[in-house]
């Protein structure tokens, strides 16, 4: 399974265009290969860079920018600032939405996972990447990343 994006490279930066400093709008994203047996997908993009103080204040490792599950598992491909299918989970922000790249103090790499599963989840909206996490135990076929980076300018 492979995860792409039209906006940038892997491991490159990403335009300012999806961040806090730009539109603020979801980066599009390209699906292929999705093995035959999938049921469902999901979407994670998380920062796993962010500072100290936002660990403790949270009580977090990792920053959770967009979660997306029972994506339907013919979808190839998520277009800029829309999400047509799929149940949202909550943010690290407490939203059921995209929420773009802002590190408040140097370059974080935002990780996309994109995750094939054999069922769909028995989540409702809002459920946060911990539950939906719990949910795919043992049901994983596939699984693909994509990985970019964005730094605020100064």
């Amino acid at each position: 399974m492979k995860l792409t994006s039209p906006a940038f490279e892997a491991n490159g930066e990403i335009p300012s265009k999806y961040t806090c400093d730009g539109s603020n709008i979801s980066i599009p994203l390209t699906f292929e290969d999705v093995p035959k047996n999938a049921k469902s997908l999901v979407l994670i993009m998380d920062d796993p860079d962010i500072p100290e103080v936002a660990k403790r204040n949270f009580n977090i490792d990792v920053w959770d920018h967009w979660i997306v599950f029972n994506i339907p598992a013919e979808t190839t491909e998520i277009p800029e600032g829309k999400m047509r299918a799929g149940v949202l989970g909550k943010n690290t922000r407490g939203n059921n939405t995209y929420g773009g790249p802002c590190p408040p103090d140097r370059e974080h790499r935002y990780f996309f996972k994109l995750y094939a599963l054999d069922t769909m989840l028995n989540l409702k909206e809002g459920a946060t990447k911990k539950d939906v996490e719990m949910a795919m135990e043992g049901h994983i076929v596939a699984r693909a990343e994509l990985m970019g980076r964005y730094e605020r300018k100064k």
